[in-house]
């Protein structure tokens, strides 16, 4: 875990990270997520995971796995 934060944003482009972030604050959290979700529509192959860096959890995924 990052010393600034829990929760880890990352973007992965075509399986290589490209982008990454940590913050303590959900609703920073939630503000960044809902930015890069807009941001990558335009780039194909683009993966955001959001996960809590203290239990592991995956907390969501864009786009949704079928």
């Amino acid at each position: 875990m990052s010393e600034s934060g829990q929760r880890h944003l990352i973007l992965v482009v075509d399986g290589q990270p490209t982008m990454h972030g940590w913050w303590a604050e959900e609703k920073t959290v939630w503000e960044k997520f809902a930015w890069w979700v807009g941001e990558p529509r335009k780039i194909p192959g683009a993966r955001i995971t959001l996960a809590d860096e203290t239990t592991g959890q995956e907390l969501v995924i864009w786009p949704q796995e079928n």
